[in-house]
């Protein structure tokens, strides 16, 4: 069986620095448990702070498609404010 999967990047960042969040949320698997029994996750944030005190948000959605999966990348930016 062949597995296909669709990465949309719209951080505007290289798809080197969103791989790692691509397999963090493959590895973590997106079928969770919940009160209403097996349910898809769709949504993953990841944050991030470098040393100019600039946070950014990474989200990455999931959507099952007919005969694939679509992951949708996108990022957020805050300055942190002292």
């Amino acid at each position: 069986m062949t597995e296909k999967l669709i990465i949309e990047n719209r951080t505007g960042e290289p798809l080197s620095n969103i791989l790692p969040y691509i397999e963090s949320v493959i590895n973590m698997g997106k079928i969770s448990r919940s009160g209403n029994g097996l349910q898809y996750c769709y949504h993953t944030m990841f944050e991030r702070c470098d040393t100019s005190f600039k946070s950014s948000e990474i989200h990455v959605s999931a959507y099952k498609n007919k005969a694939s999966d679509r992951l949708v990348v996108q990022k957020t930016d805050a300055k942190i404010k002292l």
